[in-house]
């Protein structure tokens, strides 16, 4: 089965059982794929006293359940290695003025042959940018 990369907005939605229709159509087809950064970055809201801005609004018992989750990671969701993505995404950085975060997203989903999907309230210009002149398939996936 072919992969989607997705951000860690969309990845909290996936493991809260709360992905909203769009994302939960996709992956009829797709497996979920995410990268080192997106998950780094969603266990450190999940780690935050009060919650991170991914799950700041968030009762400490759903951090919790979603900590579980994040710990226990399926099988189903890959996270490619962050050895087999650097040297593309010190490209990426360099060509597209890119943070790592953004450049180890692209190159992850260059790796996959796999389109990006990212929370319509984390879309940026930069990384939709260098996801067009990859071809990449870049999409917002809203509620």
């Amino acid at each position: 089965m072919s992969h989607v990369v997705l951000d860690d907005h969309l990845l909290r939605d996936l493991l809260a059982d709360s992905a909203p229709t769009g994302l939960q159509r996709i992956l009829r087809t797709r497996a979920p794929a995410t990268t080192n950064l997106y998950y780094l970055r969603l266990c450190r809201s999940v780690v935050a006293a009060a919650g991170g801005a991914l799950t700041r609004s968030w009762s400490a018992e759903r951090r919790r359940s979603l900590a579980d989750a994040l710990t226990t990671l399926p099988d189903d969701i890959r996270i490619v290695s962050m050895p087999a993505l650097a040297f593309d995404m010190a490209s990426l950085a360099a060509d597209h003025g890119l943070s790592s975060l953004g450049a180890e997203a692209i190159a992850a989903c260059r790796m996959l042959d796999a389109p990006l999907y990212v929370d319509e309230h984390d879309d940026g210009p930069r990384i939709r940018a260098a996801a067009a002149a990859h071809r990449i398939r870049y999409r917002t996936v809203g509620r």
